[in-house]
């Protein structure tokens, strides 16, 4: 399935956060821009340092009206974990069936040392007050993730 294109209305979705709490992205529709960020697995280096950028950009993403939610297969116990062990300040969502991730074209054939198999492409989707996508990141750089986010972000605002 293709990415969802920058102007079209985002996927919706409800998910279970780490807490085991329905998070929906329509509650934000008016209030929040949302950055949806789907990444393979919890707890592994590159989702790590993802993550972590963009826990210290609370800040800043608050500045420009945004919350952050990070997607991936991983079943709630090890989304709660993952929070609890990086200190993360932003909800994690278990797609546990790829249901979403297959919505927003995510859902895909990777490669790695030499093997092959479906997983999460990591992408991130920044959606604005209006539910519509603004900018779509295919290609994502882990250390500089957060940075290049919020750019967007403050170019939206502006």
């Amino acid at each position: 399935m293709a990415l969802p294109k920058v102007g079209a209305k985002a996927p919706a979705f409800t998910l279970l956060n780490q807490a085991g709490e329905k998070v929906r992205l329509s509650s934000f529709a008016g209030e929040k821009n949302v950055v949806v960020y789907f990444y393979p697995k919890a707890m592994t280096p590159g989702c790590t340092v993802q993550a972590c950028g963009l826990r210290d950009s609370k800040k800043e993403l608050e500045d420009v009206d945004a919350v952050v939610f990070g997607i991936s297969p991983d079943p709630v116990p090890r989304l709660e974990k993952f929070i609890e062990k990086q200190e993360l300040n932003f909800d994690l969502l278990s797609d546990e069936d790829h249901a979403i991730s297959e919505k927003y074209g995510v859902w895909g054939l990777k490669k790695f040392m030499g093997r092959e198999f479906m997983g999460i492409l990591r992408t991130t989707f920044i959606v604005g007050k209006d539910g519509k996508i603004k900018h779509v990141f295919d290609k994502v750089k882990t250390k500089t993730h957060h940075d290049d986010v919020l750019a967007v972000l403050k170019d939206l605002a502006d």
